[in-house]
Parts: C-alpha cells; sequence; structure tokens
C-alpha cells in the first residue's frame, strides 16, 4: 500500500488486495438487498474494502513514541576551587607514653582549612591548615589517677609542608586527604613529671609533622574519621633531641560536630 498527501489528508493512491473471502450468505444478503449482480457486486465489495483501508491512519502516525526518557547524567565531582576557606571542628580520643606511662586524653577545638594551588591534572588540591588550637584532659596510668588538662595549638602554619587533597574518584565523589600538622602540646599539673612538684606546665612539641589522612565523600569534610599514619614523636623545647612523649593512636573526627 502507498499514500501521498493532498491538501494536508492522507490519500490512499493504490491498494492491493491478495485475498478476499466473503462468506456465501453475506454476499447474497447484501447482493439481494441492493438488487446488484455479477461484476457490479465484486466492484462494490472490492471499493468498500478500499475505503475502510484508506480512512485508518497510519500506524506510525497514530502511535506514540515509546522510547525511554533520557535520563540526565549527574555532573561529576570537582575540587574545592583556589581561594576557598573553611572552619571545621574537630574532636578525638588519642593515646600517648609519657616518661614510660600510657595516657589517654580527649580533647576538641577548630582548624582552618585555605586551599592554596590546585593542580587539575592530577586533580589536587594544596591545602593550608591554620590556628589549630585543641583543648581537654589526660589520664596517665590506670585511668584512676587524676590527670592534667592539654592544650594543643599549631606551630608556625608558613614552616609546615601543606597538606594534600585528592580526587580520587568523579561519581559517586571520593577523595583523600592527608593533613599535615606540627604543634606544641602543654600539659597543666601533668601526673608523671619532676615538673609536678613545682606545678609547672610540661610543653612538648612534634619532633616531626604529625600526618592524619581522612577518607572523605564530599569537602568540606561532615564529621568523617581521620587517622595518624605513623606515632608522633614529642620532644622538650629545652631538650630537642630527648623523646619525652610518643601519640601512639590519634582518631580525629572533622566537621559536622
Amino acid at each position: 500500500m502507498t499514500w501521498e498527501r493532498r491538501a494536508g489528508v492522507n490519500a490512499c493512491a493504490c491498494v492491493t488486495v491478495e485475498m478476499m473471502i466473503l462468506a456465501p450468505s453475506v454476499e447474497d444478503a447484501v447482493n439481494a438487498r441492493f438488487g446488484i449482480t455479477g461484476s457490479r457486486a465484486a466492484a462494490g465489495a472490492v471499493a468498500g474494502m478500499a475505503g475502510l483501508v484508506c480512512l485508518a491512519p497510519p500506524m506510525a502516525q497514530a502511535m506514540p513514541s515509546l522510547r525511554p526518557a533520557t535520563r540526565p547524567q549527574a555532573d561529576a565531582a570537582e575540587l574545592p576551587p583556589v581561594g576557598e576557606v573553611d572552619y571545621e571542628p574537630l574532636a578525638g580520643d588519642f593515646e600517648f607514653t609519657l616518661n614510660g606511662h600510657t595516657c589517654r586524653a580527649h580533647v576538641a577545638g577548630s582548624v582552618e582549612e585555605d586551599v592554596l594551588a590546585q593542580d587539575a591534572a592530577h586533580r589536587t588540591d594544596t591545602v593550608a591548615e591554620k590556628h589549630l588550637t585543641m583543648r581537654g584532659g589526660e589520664t596517665c596510668g590506670s585511668g584512676r589517677t587524676p590527670g592534667g588538662s592539654i592544650t594543643i595549638e599549631q606551630n608556625d602554619a608558613d614552616v609546615d609542608p601543606k597538606s594534600l587533597l585528592r580526587l580520587t574518584q568523579a561519581f559517586p565523589p571520593k577523595y583523600e586527604q592527608i593533613m599535615v600538622l606540627s604543634f606544641t602540646m602543654v600539659i597543666e599539673q601533668p601526673t608523671d613529671n619532676k615538673a609536678r612538684a613545682a606545678r609547672e606546665p610540661l610543653i612538648l612539641t612534634t619532633k616531626d609533622p604529625a600526618k592524619l589522612i581522612g577518607s572523605l565523600t564530599q569537602f568540606p569534610p561532615k564529621g568523617d574519621l581521620y587517622q595518624l599514619q605513623n606515632p608522633v614523636d614529642l620532644v622538650d623545647l629545652e631538650h630537642p633531641d630527648t623523646v619525652v612523649a610518643t601519640i601512639e593512636k590519634f582518631p580525629v573526627k572533622v566537621g559536622g560536630l
């Protein structure tokens, strides 16, 4: 069957009927009603069939498209831009040895994170931590001995190696951040130290910067856990070659607290 368009109407140009069988009773009834016989009856039947075919709209026009809608692809994650500044709360419980005794402490505070540079080719940001401050209390030995208060403050941030934030997966987004921190830890009225009798604070500083590693699903972090990469030795400022304390574990939650 072929079709042509005339004045906006589909018109049937040609109809080919390969086989048409009418029941004898139906054919006889039609011929008897209208007085049609012989070749006139056959011609009328064909014309009627052609009319029905021409009135039927093309299937392609009548049926709506059933193709599924295309789902828009989610945007790939991006690194924070250079110049972004975030202020993050953080808190953690950590263990350290002090003159051979095991101590535990809980501290909480905040840190500022500044995005300084970006390496798009390696999907990495350079981040500077500033103004790190954490305060809390500590216990030594069995944990029943009254301990002192602890204050952790960041050393000169301009001297520290910078931290790195790396985009490891675009969708769903995944990041890895390595915080590089050097700090001073002050223990007021330490439990196990010769300076306790004089009630002088024990002032220690990191021998090498601490590295805290966190796996994130967004940046800035929202309560994500960072772990100490390696134990951190602390030395007395007056005797920088003598290790006085070592922080063994320092899990810290950052952001969203």
